[in-house]
């Protein structure tokens, strides 16, 4: 079982912070699989995230704030 360490107002409310910025998106794939990328958080809705990523990722991905509190995405700012 997944313990609940935050609330999901107070996950919206750290994401706001980093609206427009560099972030690094760490996606947990299972199996022991991780992806990891930057890009700029482009868009904050009630119920999910845009991240538009750098690189050789192409598009738009997008995460629910329940990810984020499951702990299978987890964003931090980008180290430069």
């Amino acid at each position: 079982m997944i313990k609940q360490r935050k609330s999901l107002t107070s996950i919206k409310e750290e994401i706001k912070q980093f609206y427009q910025k560099d972030v690094s998106v760490k996606v947990n794939l299972g199996r022991n699989k991780t992806a990891t990328y930057t890009g700029k958080l482009t868009g904050i809705y009630p119920s999910l995230i845009t991240v538009s990523p750098y690189g050789k990722y192409l598009g738009k991905t997008n995460f629910s704030y329940a990810d984020i509190l499951c702990g299978l995405v987890t964003i931090k700012y980008a180290e430069k």
